[in-house]
C-alpha cells in the first residue's frame, strides 16, 4: 500500500473570488499507464473490514488525507491505506457532509433518522432532533437547499407494506449548525433513493427522488430560497414508459455520462414482466442544456441489459479513460422464473453505449445487495469498489488521472462543499464532477472528485462552479495529483 502523500504549494490563476488556497497532494508510488483492463481483487478480511451488507457511505472524517467508511453502523478508520479499524459504533446506514461547518464531516442516519456530530475525528455524538412524523426511510441526502451556507437534508419516506402506509417525504432546514427544523413534509409516493444535483446551472441544488411501486419519481426543482417545486414530467425526467405513470425506481445517479459538460441522470428501475405488462426497464436521461431548458431525453437502456431486480446505481470512472461507468447492484439472486441476477459492472464506451465488463474486472457472481460506493481509498489514483460486504481493491491497468478535494469557507459555502461541480476540457470532451452526500439508494461515493484522464498527460484547467453560482478557475495543475481547492469569498 501506498504511504501518505507529500503535500506542496503552488499559485493558481483565479478567476472570481480572488482567493484560491490550492495544495498539490502527489502520490509517490508509480503511476501504472498499461491499457489492460483493470482488475478487482477481494481484499476484506486482509484490510481488517467487516463492512456487512447494508449502503455505504465514503468520507475523511479525520482529516488525514485518506477516505474512511460508514456502512453496517460501524465507521471505520483508514489506516494511511493499509487497513481499517473500528473508530466507532451504532449508527445505522448515513450519509456525510460537514452540517455544522467546523472542518470535520458529520453523519446523518437515514434508518435512524437522526444526525450526529463529528468531535474532531475522534467519535460522533447525536444531534438532538426536531419531533418529526413517523417515517421509515431508504435514503436521504444533503445539500445547501436556502442557500444560506449550510447543508439541509431531504429524506425520503418509504411505506409499511402491511398496513398500506405511505411514510412522508421530509425536508429538514439547517438552523446555522445548531440543529435542524424540520421544514416540509408530504405523503405522496413510496420513496428510496434520494440525490441532488443542480442540473439546471441556476447555481442552487434540485432533488431527484426515486418511487416505488410503479408511482412516478419526483424532479424537485429550487428556487434558490429552498422553494421546491415538482418537475419530472416537464423536465421528462420521471424514468418510466408508455401505459405506465412510474416504475419500481430504487435509485439514481446523477453524472456527464457523455463528457459535454452537462449532468445526466440514470434512473435505475426494478422491473417485472408479468401479466400487468412490461414494466419500465432502467433508463438515461440525457441533459440537454440551456438549448433544451435542461430537459431530458430518455435515451433508454444504452446497453444496461434487463435483469428483474436491478436495485442501487454507483456512478464512477474505474478505468481511468475519462468516461463515466456505472456498477449497478440487484436485489434477488434468483428473480422469477429461476433467473439469476447478479450486479454488473457496466463500461461507458462513450456516446452513450455501455458494455458489460463484470467479468473482465473480475465481479462475476456477486450476490444480491443494495451496497454500491465508489472512493480511492488507497489513494493510488483509481476507483476502488464497495459492494457486497466486500471491498474491491482496483489494481489499475487505465489512464492518467486527478483527483480533486473541493473546500467551502462554511459562510456562502458549505464547508464540504457539497454542491460544487469541476469541468475539466479535455480534447474535445469537458468533464464534469460534482461533490455529492447521497446516490443510489442511501449509499455515498467519496467526496474527493475523481477524473480519469486516458492518454492525457499534460497540464489541466479546472472550472469549478460553486453553490451559489461563483466560478472559479484553476490553471496549470499536473495530471497524477490531487489538488485541493479551498473557496474564499
Amino acid at each position: 500500500m501506498m504511504s501518505a502523500p507529500r503535500r506542496a504549494l503552488i499559485r493558481p490563476a483565479c478567476a472570481v473570488p480572488p482567493i484560491i488556497s490550492v495544495i498539490v497532494l502527489v502520490c509517490i508510488a508509480p503511476i501504472c499507464q498499461s491499457q489492460e483492463a483493470p482488475q478487482f481483487t477481494d481484499e476484506t478480511a486482509a484490510l481488517g473490514l467487516e463492512p456487512g451488507n447494508s449502503a455505504a457511505c465514503w468520507a475523511d472524517f479525520d482529516n488525514d488525507g485518506w477516505t474512511d467508511l460508514s456502512t453496517g453502523g460501524t465507521v471505520w478508520r483508514n489506516e494511511g491505506g493499509e487497513g481499517f479499524t473500528r473508530l466507532a459504533d451504532g449508527f445505522g446506514s448515513t450519509v456525510a457532509a460537514d452540517f455544522d461547518n467546523d472542518g470535520f464531516i458529520d453523519l446523518f442516519s437515514w434508518s435512524k433518522l437522526t444526525a450526529y456530530r463529528n468531535e474532531a475525528g475522534q467519535g460522533f455524538a447525536p444531534l438532538e432532533m426536531p419531533e418529526l412524523p413517523r417515517c421509515v426511510s431508504r435514503g436521504a441526502c444533503f445539500a445547501d437547499l436556502n442557500g444560506d451556507g449550510f447543508v439541509d437534508l431531504y429524506v425520503g419516506g418509504y411505506e409499511d407494506w402491511d398496513a398500506g402506509v405511505t411514510y412522508p417525504d421530509m425536508v429538514l432546514l439547517n438552523e446555522g449548525g445548531r440543529g435542524f427544523r424540520l421544514a416540509w413534509s408530504e405523503e405522496r409516493y413510496r420513496a428510496r433513493g434520494v440525490t441532488a444535483c443542480d442540473f439546471d446551472a441556476d447555481g442552487d441544488m434540485d432533488v431527484y427522488v426515486s418511487n416505488y411501486r410503479l408511482q412516478p419519481n419526483l424532479l424537485w426543482q429550487n428556487d434558490g430560497t429552498g422553494e421546491l417545486s415538482e418537475v419530472a414530467a416537464r423536465y421528462n425526467a420521471v424514468a418510466t414508459s408508455p401505459g405506465f405513470h412510474g416504475g419500481h425506481s430504487i435509485g439514481a445517479a446523477w453524472a456527464d455520462f457523455d463528457s459535454d459538460g452537462l449532468m445526466d441522470l440514470f434512473a435505475g428501475n426494478f422491473a417485472h414482466v408479468d401479466n400487468r405488462g412490461d414494466q419500465p426497464k432502467s433508463r438515461f436521461l440525457r441533459n440537454l442544456g440551456p438549448a433544451g431548458e435542461y430537459r431530458f431525453d430518455d435515451l433508454g437502456t444504452c446497453g444496461v441489459f434487463y435483469q428483474e431486480s436491478y436495485a442501487g446505481p454507483a456512478a464512477g470512472d474505474y478505468d481511468n479513460d475519462g468516461d463515466v461507468d456505472l456498477f449497478f447492484t440487484t436485489v434477488y439472486g434468483t428473480a422469477s422464473f429461476g433467473r439469476k441476477n447478479n450486479p454488473v459492472l457496466f463500461r461507458n464506451d462513450g456516446a452513450f453505449a455501455f458494455a458489460d465488463a463484470t467479468a473482465a474486472a473480475g465481479l462475476t457472481d456477486l450476490p444480491s445487495t443494495y451496497q454500491a460506493a465508489w472512493a480511492d481509498f488507497d489513494n493510488d489514483g483509481d476507483l476502488d469498489l464497495l459492494t457486497a460486504g466486500r471491498l474491491f481493491v482496483n489494481k489499475g491497468g487505465g489512464g492518467h488521472y486527478l483527483k480533486v478535494r473541493l473546500q467551502g469557507d462554511g459562510v456562502a459555502v458549505n464547508r464540504a462543499a457539497i454542491g460544487a461541480q469541476v469541468r475539466i476540457a479535455v480534447g474535445e470532451r469537458v468533464l464534469t464532477r460534482q461533490v455529492e452526500a447521497g446516490t443510489g439508494e442511501g449509499n455515498q461515493n467519496d467526496l474527493t472528485l475523481h477524473f480519469g484522464l486516458g492518454d492525457h498527460a499534460g497540464p489541466l484547467t479546472l472550472e469549478i462552479t460553486w453553490p451559489g453560482g461563483a466560478k472559479q478557475r484553476v490553471e496549470a495543475v499536473a495530471p497524477d495529483t490531487t489538488v485541493a481547492v479551498q473557496f474564499a469569498g
